[in-house]
């Protein structure tokens, strides 16, 4: 049985709501059933300018809904439906009250709240004729896996169109300020190859982990860099975020890998992000040799691209991102972490980031957002969305 969801009420209860649909990645098709239903009834009940010039659709897990009101600009919310997986934190729950009302659960931050406070913009405003700007409502599933899989990127292909805009507001948790931009993202697989053998005689084998040691210090010795790009200071980052190797508590390991992940500025390409990650674990940069090769400098070693995502600049002067700026009050800071605005960058849309919730609680067991973020965020887009440009 579909959850039913109401758009137009509180939007701090419609995130609860929302949460109580478990959604981790790939497992969508309930909560965009809820969201894609709860559309159509909004928008069945239209009777003022949008009636009649409003359109909703199902593509898969994700959900898009447009106004066709000939406003002199178009804004597109964007938000992603899925989460990580659940660990003991749905349904949610709430503390406190009034002005210290929390609320508690898994996508309270990352990002059911952004998805709510757009719901609820999309069907109170949609109709309105205080309606600044034509909008454009997309939730799409697997945003939390492999770039691959991101439901955005599928939209690039089957609904482009509905992609077009003036400017796009991800809901991405940055505490109701405006986070301009974001960093881009790779990682690479260090493969190290030995030798086979029992612990007890371990002369006779080479061991792979021990290959990697120049690798781990240099990550370790490793300084980032920090970059000031219209004013949003980004800071980069060099990690070792996974290893394996082993086959038995008494054996010298022959195979061992190393995820490094590289989060870099916006000012890089993927070449130049790529070459750097290379350079700064010692190995031979792309241009110089194919992955999966082994460098002849650095024996026994070989490498792999497992992700790349490119990362946005501000875009802060266009004047639809400028209108947003001023109505956020100027707030605006740089965006760490890699989000979709770099797609919508990549379409020659500007975009930013702005949601409710801390993004340092994003992904914990004990992820929770201050209900007064959410009404918050929702007064903000909602002024900002009724007044021209």
């Amino acid at each position: 049985m579909t959850a039913s969801l109401e758009l137009t009420g509180d939007p701090v209860d419609l995130t609860r709501a929302l949460v109580d649909i478990a959604s981790p990645s790939r497992h969508e098709a309930e909560i965009a059933g809820a969201v894609h239903a709860a559309l159509e009834g909004a928008v069945a009940g239209f009777t003022g300018p949008a009636a009649g010039r409003t359109r909703v659709i199902r593509d898969g897990n994700r959900v898009l809904a447009r106004t066709d009101r000939g406003l002199p600009t178009r804004v597109v919310l964007a938000g992603h439906l899925d989460t990580v997986p659940v660990a003991d934190n749905v349904p949610g729950h709430l503390t406190g009250a009034g002005e210290d009302l929390v609320l508690h659960g898994c996508g309270t931050v990352d990002m059911k709240s952004g998805d709510a406070v757009f719901l609820h913009l999309f069907a109170t405003l949609a109709d309105s004729p205080d309606l600044a700007h034509d909008l454009t409502l997309v939730l799409y599933d697997c945003e939390e896996i492999e770039a691959t899989a991101n439901g955005l990127a599928f939209l690039e292909h089957t609904h482009r169109d509905w992609l077009s805009g003036d400017v796009a507001i991800l809901g991405e948790p940055t505490e109701g300020l405006i986070e301009a931009g974001c960093q881009g993202t790779l990682r690479v697989r260090v493969h190290a190859r030995g030798v086979r053998a029992h612990s007890a005689r371990s002369w006779l084998g080479d061991n792979a982990v021990h290959r990697l040691a120049p690798v781990l210090e240099r990550l370790a010795a490793y300084e980032p860099r920090s970059v000031d790009i219209d004013g949003c200071v980004y800071r980069e980052g060099l990690q070792a975020v996974r290893m394996s190797a082993g086959v038995a508590g008494n054996t010298v390991p022959d195979e061992a890998w190393l995820d490094v992940n590289f989060r870099c500025a916006p000012d890089r390409d993927t070449t130049e992000a790529l070459d750097h990650a290379l350079g700064a674990l010692g190995l031979p940069a792309r241009s110089r040799i194919g992955q999966g090769e082994e460098p002849p400098s650095v024996p026994g070693l070989s490498w792999e691209l497992t992700d790349l995502s490119p990362g946005a600049l501000p875009g802060l002067g266009e004047p639809a991102a400028a209108d947003l700026v001023r109505a956020a009050g100027g707030r605006v800071r740089a965006k760490y972490g890699w989000t979709d605005v770099s797609r919508f960058a990549a379409l020659g849309i500007p975009a930013v980031n702005l949601g409710p919730g801390d993004p340092g609680l994003a992904h914990k067991r004990d992820e929770h957002c201050p209900a007064r973020q959410i009404t918050e965020v929702d007064a903000l887009l909602r002024a900002y969305l009724t007044t021209p440009g």
